[in-house]
């Protein structure tokens, strides 16, 4: 019999990410977070790996800090950030160092600091031939250089200032309040190959009333610009491209603020700038992302892959210049697309997997990418930049095949919309279910809402609650990416509606089988996917448990306490004007109607849904007698991130599951 896959399975397969490749493809990297020694936190370190696939993969970087974010320079050196200590800092030295900026040589030894800014490097890319790079630091808006920053963080902090004083917006994203440093990219020149440090970088910000925000961010590859997307927060919002000269500082806007752009790259030639545009929507207007290439010399913009139905996440360019290849979700995967800028038509190099982090080689020959699958965690593959719809080449990595679960049966499933729409879903099943002895059905509803079931999953994993006996349905409902616009706009502004029957319409769908049991059900979601759990738990009473996860409750007053409430006008409307879509679409309005279990979970830093949501629903619950849990994470945010705080989350649920849904007695879990 296999090896049963728990918790435990789950927590100690490494976690690949970041993966980087050498110009002439000669090398690899990539990150990999595996367990601490005490099984509280995960540890984060580069790994070479082989592109050969020869020779074994080779541990590059150790440290009890960690470290991530490699990059390659035109020597073969290796570039990273880590907040391990500088082995030259006086003994004194503060005991936790900020994220510096360190380098590893090609032929190996000791990593060098190069940079330790006070608040630490957030952001960095390498020009590709020149070696130069653009960081993001957080500086003081009086402060005139990194030590003049120190100076002042160490004033407030004698002086034990916490206080805050704003005059933007928005104040917060996702988990931390904002300030009071601000995010400024600074020069940096391509590093020596001796141990001499680096010159004090140059700022590229300049005095701006606008905030940089979670900005992409590309240098061109002989080092002499900068282009970054840099968000407004006007009405409406939006992100505009700038260019930036790095000798001179000098800006210039690429776009001017007709759309919101994103994952801006740059040409090999320098010419011209792909990246992905996305048209404003409008509670009657769906908006929807394009592919958009700009010419920087006349600064004139236009679209191509004209017809590429699909949301574009990231574009990268073909080292000669003539292609783009483009990720998007399509139809359950993250697909990889070759699009030619001559022909301006598309070719799917790779639909059977989810794909991320393409990295091509400068000859034209190999795209390097991590894969995975909804049974598969992140590998590292080959693929071959023109053919049609291939198989990826595997490499070896650090993932350990006897980690992997072994018992779960994926499938997928189709059924039809009553609009004739074909809704799609993942099926995940123990391999002994069968019409005599049928699995209890659990469905997971995903984020977003502008998102899709693709590929392995940390955060939501069926193959945990398949290890127990349930199986686990995944829909792509209404406003999932991967079916083409029609989709979106099927859900775009009316939540409440296509995609809560989509749901529906797939659950009933799948309980015609007879290997699932349709008397024994729950459903999970977690933002948008709490968002429709709620909304389910007002509609019907069918099943046996609800989890709802860091979801929406009153979206009137989600609105104001979001980390920034603007973007939901577009879809919804000033709140202000015209309440009716944030009153008529809230999941409170059905409280009286809910009599399902349930047990709500929130963390404390979630500031895109803060913890208010959970706090009036978690009161409207127990005013109206509803039987109900409250899972509380004082120091988690949208996600559950440390290994025990993931224990307890999957702990808690499956004791919730099992006691509602199997009938079994409840338990606590220990340590709650």
């Amino acid at each position: 019999m296999p090896d049963p896959f728990d918790l435990d399975h789950f927590l100690a397969i490494p976690r690949l990410s970041g993966l980087c490749a050498s110009g002439d493809g000669s090398r690899l990297a990539v990150s990999v977070s595996t367990l601490g020694p005490d099984g509280n936190d995960f540890r984060s370190s580069i790994w070479g790996i082989d592109p050969d696939g020869l020779a074994a993969p080779r541990r590059l970087t150790r440290s009890a800090a960690g470290e991530s974010g490699g990059a390659f320079l035109p020597d073969g050196s290796l570039i990273f950030t880590s907040a391990r200590p500088d082995p030259d800092a006086k003994a004194d030295a503060k005991d936790k160092p900020p994220a510096g900026l360190w380098l590893l040589p090609a032929e190996g030894g000791e990593a060098r600091l190069l940079l330790a800014p006070d608040a630490g490097v957030s952001a960095m890319s390498v020009a590709r031939q020149s070696g130069d790079l653009v960081i993001g630091v957080s500086e003081h808006p009086a402060a005139t250089d990194l030590a003049s920053d120190a100076a002042i963080e160490k004033a407030r902090k004698d002086a034990k200032v916490g206080a805050i004083l704003y005059e933007r917006y928005p104040i917060r994203f996702w988990d931390h309040y904002l300030g009071p440093r601000d995010l400024r990219l600074l020069s940096v020149d391509a590093p020596g190959a001796t141990d001499v440090a680096v010159a004090e970088p140059r700022d590229l910000t300049g005095s701006t009333q606008e905030a940089l925000v979670d900005p992409g961010l590309e240098i061109a590859a002989d080092g002499t610009f900068v282009v970054v997307t840099w968000q407004r927060t006007a009405r409406p919002v939006r992100s505009d491209l700038v260019l930036i000269d790095r000798a001179s500082g000098k800006r210039r806007e690429l776009t001017d603020g007709d759309a919101q752009y994103w994952s801006p790259a740059i040409s090999p030639d320098g010419r011209s700038v792909a990246c992905v545009r996305v048209e404003f929507g409008t509670p009657d207007r769906t908006e929807w992302a394009t592919l958009w290439l700009i010419d920087i010399a006349s600064g004139v913009g236009r679209r191509i892959g004209a017809s590429f139905d699909r949301w574009p996440a990231s574009v990268t360019w073909a080292p000669d210049g003539t292609a783009l290849f483009v990720l998007a979700d399509d139809h359950g995967n993250t697909a990889v697309f070759r699009l030619d800028l001559e022909r301006d038509t598309s070719t799917r190099l790779a639909g059977d997997a989810s794909y991320a982090d393409l990295c091509p080689t400068d000859d034209g020959t190999t795209i390097f990418a991590l894969c995975s699958r909804v049974d598969r965690p992140p590998f590292v593959a080959r693929l071959d930049p023109r053919a049609e719809d291939q198989t990826p080449t595997e490499i070896p990595s650090p993932v350990v095949a006897s980690a992997l679960p072994r018992r779960g049966v994926v499938e997928r499933l189709v059924t039809t919309a009553d609009d004739g729409t074909e809704i799609a879903a993942w099926l995940v099943r123990p391999a002994r279910a069968s019409a005599k002895k049928p699995a209890p059905l659990v469905t997971f509803v995903h984020g977003g809402p502008l998102g899709a079931w693709t590929g392995w999953h940390w955060r939501w994993n069926p193959h945990l609650l398949v290890q127990r006996g349930y199986a686990v349905l995944m829909p792509d409902p209404a406003f999932s990416t991967g079916y083409g616009k029609r989709m979106v706009e099927r859900g775009w502004g009316r939540w409440h509606e296509r995609p809560y029957t989509d749901v529906m319409a797939s659950i009933d769908a799948a309980l015609e089988r007879p290997d699932l049991d349709a008397h024994r059900t729950a459903l999970m979601g977690g933002s948008f996917g709490g968002y429709m759990a709620n909304w389910v738990a007002g509609q019907t009473d069918r099943f046996r448990a609800i989890v709802t996860h860091a979801s929406l409750w009153d979206l009137r007053g989600f609105h104001g306490v979001t980390d920034f409430g603007p973007w939901w006008e577009q879809e919804f409307g000033d709140p202000y004007v015209d309440p009716s879509r944030y009153i008529e679409q809230s999941p409170s309005a059905g409280i009286g109607a809910i009599s399902t279990p349930m047990l709500v979970i929130h963390g404390e830093l979630d500031h895109r849904v803060p913890i208010g949501e959970a706090l009036r629903l978690w009161t409207d619950l127990r005013r109206h007698d509803v039987e109900s849990k409250f899972l509380y994470f004082p120091d988690e945010n949208h996600w559950i991130l440390k290994p025990n705080n993931a224990r307890l989350w999957y702990g808690t649920v499956l004791a919730f599951l099992d006691h509602h849904v199997l009938g079994k007695k409840w338990v606590r879990p220990d340590l709650l």
